[in-house]
């Protein structure tokens, strides 16, 4: 995790293995915290201010380049020459305006909106988001030009947008979602191709809550409220815990794509908390979703391989490690017709995370996921695992001793003949060897190893999420 301040730009990387497939044409770009200024107080990982890796592949070769999000919270801090705003970890009122996220009111406020949590890329743009709500942070997809924020001509919602928007790339729309600690504590939207909201409507809560990600079909989108959110009589003094409550159901709201309010159906599930969703789509009668169900969404302080850390960051070593909140592959089923929910593990394995697919396939149904594994105790991930959900089978492919890799990218091939015919790609640090590479594996049969590795020109530090976005999605910045 030590920040890199460095940008770079190298046409044709170094080949370490293998060669650049000749059929890979596209980027992959990765988010990551790279904090600037000594931090106010306790210093969470993700309150780091967010740098854009990008890999352009074409032609046989690739090419690297790394931009920091001048976000205005970002150019402020600079301005001033220090923190502006305590982090997640930190007493909200030590921000020097505690009221919003860098100039932006955010879910929680007094965190700077850093934009440094996920990345998509949607009408020939790079969008950088923030977990808690923020601006869209615009970018060329090659070049990383930053191109200011995404004001969808003026009707951006005021409480923001939350990380974890998705692109259809069968309609070419965005659908997105926020939340906040106003009623009605959460909004869902859709952005069309032609970059103007085309609907926004309120998903009504009980109260404040945590949602991390959505998921959509053809004709509907998911959000939830699961019951792991802001402990109430401690949020009514400032401070915001969170807190499981264990007797309370996760709920999931399933509406149409261009519905209202009045339109959700609400399915009940076991508590739980989700932060990231595979997929879903529709079968039948029913509504297939496939994600990650922690079986401990709130662990102790004290957990096996969690390195030791100065007193008060051990809550938030915890909720680093997925090991410790037990997730796993699993799917929920939403009957339309009887309004019952069914549920399933698909993969028994404990600490499996951030899966992607084939997005050719997202809200259809899909065969292939291919997960994480993640270091226990630490925010790492140490493998790639592909899992075959129609054979019930998974393939383990290690990233090797000391290696950590990234939330992969699935490049479809071009023509390919099967869901799974194309490459994944990721970065990853190897720690021994003081460096970092761009890996690229066969999706289809990624366990004899690397197709290629590529070597970046400097250690990056690890970071959340990553995309990729085929070559036919990018536009030259003379058209964005």
């Amino acid at each position: 995790w030590t920040p890199v301040h460095k940008e770079y730009e190298v046409l044709g990387l170094e080949v370490l293995e293998g060669a650049v497939p000749k059929d890979l044409a596209g980027v992959y770009i990765r988010n990551s915290e790279n904090p600037v200024h000594e931090p106010i107080g306790r210093y969470h990982p993700f309150d780091g201010d967010a740098m854009l890796h990008s890999v352009h592949f074409h032609d046989g070769q690739a090419d690297y380049r790394n931009r920091f999000v001048r976000t205005k919270g970002f150019e402020a801090e600079r301005k001033a020459g220090r923190a502006l705003w305590a982090g997640l970890a930190e007493d909200p009122r030590k921000s020097e305006d505690p009221t919003h996220n860098g100039n932006f009111p955010g879910a929680q406020g007094s965190l700077k909106d850093s934009s440094s949590t996920d990345v998509v890329v949607h009408a020939g743009r790079v969008l950088s988001l923030m977990y808690q709500c923020g601006e869209m942070y615009a970018s060329d997809p090659v070049t990383l030009e930053p191109l200011g924020t995404e004001t969808l001509e003026g009707r951006a919602p005021a409480e923001g947008v939350s990380a974890h928007a998705k692109v259809d790339e069968s309609t070419g729309e965005m659908l997105f979602f926020n939340y906040s600690k106003k009623a009605p504590y959460m909004h869902y939207g859709v952005v069309g191709p032609d970059r103007k909201l085309k609907h926004f409507t309120p998903i009504p809560l009980p109260g404040p809550r945590l949602p991390h990600d959505m998921c959509y079909t053809k004709n509907y989108s998911i959000l939830n409220d699961f019951p792991l959110f802001w402990d109430p009589k401690l949020l009514e003094q400032g401070i915001h815990a969170n807190k499981f409550h264990q007797k309370i159901k996760s709920r999931f709201a399933v509406i149409p794509r261009y519905g209202s309010a009045d339109q959700i159906r609400w399915f009940e599930a076991s508590p739980t908390f989700v932060l990231h969703w595979t997929n879903a789509y529709e079968e039948g009668d029913e509504i297939v979703l496939d994600g990650f169900h922690q079986m401990n969404p709130s662990p102790s302080s004290r957990q096996p391989h969690c390195p030791e850390v100065p007193k008060g960051y051990e809550r938030m070593m915890v909720y680093l490690s997925t090991s410790a909140m037990q997730s796993r592959l699993y799917r929920w089923r939403f009957n339309l017709t009887t309004g019952a929910t069914t549920e399933q593990v698909l993969d028994p394995t404990v600490g499996l995370e951030f899966g992607v697919i084939n997005n050719k396939f997202a809200g259809r149904r899909n065969r292939y996921v291919y997960s994480t594994v993640g270091k226990p105790g630490w925010f790492l991930f140490t493998a790639l695992v592909k899992h075959d959900l129609d054979a019930q089978t998974s393939v383990h492919v290690s990233f090797g001793p000391d290696r950590y890799g990234s939330e992969p990218g699935f490049a479809p091939r071009p023509g390919g003949s099967s869901e799974d015919d194309g490459y994944l790609v990721t970065l990853v640090t190897d720690m021994a060897a003081d460096r970092s590479e761009v890996v690229v594996y066969d999706a289809k049969n990624p366990a004899p190893g690397p197709v290629c590795r590529l070597l970046l020109p400097q250690r990056i530090s690890s970071g959340t999420h990553a995309t990729w976005a085929c070559a036919d999605r990018l536009v030259p910045s003379s058209r964005l």
